[in-house]
């Protein structure tokens, strides 16, 4: 297992380096400058040349790329065009937001989801399922923007009940998660009702079930543990997509995490901002996807015998 998990860490280092790369060919083919951005269509040609020249904008592509690398490599991400802050920094004083943000959707959803999709595998072709199924697929349409739009309206604006905006209390996420969270559940329902369906129909079930076990043993013993393998495939790549969705959760709700701080750098052209929020999206995205194959592992025993062997 450890073998298996230093290799993968080790794997990580070229993707960095390919995100890095192509996050900055295309800032590079953006149109205008981080000096004329900064300084404003008034600014004279000289002064534009001179700022993105101090900003080592001016220098070819790749020698660009390179550089970046190495200060990368030295624990340098370098720093911001407008405020002449630690890249690093400023990630780091936002990042923790936008990662709880996350977990809680991430969570809300599988609380919603997956006991949703449990019920409607046992309970194949009756109300519940019928009337879950529908549910599910109206949610997984709903445009997050929209939904968070329609909750403002109803529990801060009508009712009063939560904050529209900020995070200054624990209470000013609800609104933010659910918004995220209620089409990520029915993603969860749909894929754990199908998983659930195909696993009940394995013979070992109906071996369960014929040597009298109770019906609430047979589901949750064995036919759920097999079954949430590929559920927790489907939640460790979500994570990684509601990582980067919280962008536009953090612009309706006027929250301060990576997403407004990367499109605030995007709009000004701010490209070791820009990388730098790059470089931490991919790596959590990574480490998070590692970790679903450390539970493969805890969850089937089979996966972990392979793991074993390998290091045999």
């Amino acid at each position: 297992m450890l073998k298996y998990i230093v290799r993968r860490v080790l794997t990580m280092i070229p993707t960095l380096l390919v995100v890095i790369f192509i996050v900055l060919f295309l800032m590079n083919l953006t149109p205008g400058s981080p000096a004329l951005n900064i300084l404003g269509p008034d600014a004279t040609q000289e002064m534009v040349e001179e700022l993105n020249h101090k900003l080592g904008y001016d220098r070819p592509f790749f020698v660009r790329f390179v550089d970046y690398v190495v200060n990368l490599v030295q624990g340098d991400m370098g720093t911001t065009y407008r405020t002449n802050r630690s890249v690093f920094k400023e990630i780091v004083t936002r990042y923790p937001i936008t990662v709880r943000l996350s977990i809680l959707v991430i969570v809300i959803a599988c609380c919603i989801g997956i006991p949703l999709g449990i019920l409607s595998a046992v309970k194949q072709y009756s109300f519940f399922d019928t009337a879950g199924t529908v549910g599910a697929l109206f949610m997984a349409c709903i445009p997050a923007f929209w939904l968070g739009l329609m909750l403002v309206l109803l529990f801060s604006l009508k009712l009063g009940w939560l904050p529209a905006s900020g995070t200054d209390h624990w209470y000013s996420y609800i609104l933010p998660a659910l918004t995220q969270a209620i089409p990520q559940s029915a993603r969860s329902m749909r894929m754990t009702r199908t998983s659930m369906l195909e696993t009940i129909r394995q013979d070992y079930i109906k071996t369960a079930r014929s040597k009298g076990q109770i019906e609430r043993k047979v589901i949750l013993k064995h036919a759920l543990k097999n079954a949430l393998l590929p559920v927790v495939t489907m939640v460790g790549v979500d994570f990684g997509f509601i990582l980067g969705g919280t962008i536009v959760i953090e612009r309706v709700f006027s929250i301060n995490g990576v997403g407004t701080l990367i499109l605030d750098a995007i709009q000004t052209k701010d490209i070791p901002l820009v990388t730098g929020c790059a470089v931490f999206f991919a790596f959590f995205y990574m480490l998070v996807l590692l970790i679903v194959d450390v539970l493969y592992a805890l969850i089937d025993p089979r996966i972990k015998a392979r793991y074993r062997g390998q290091k045999a």
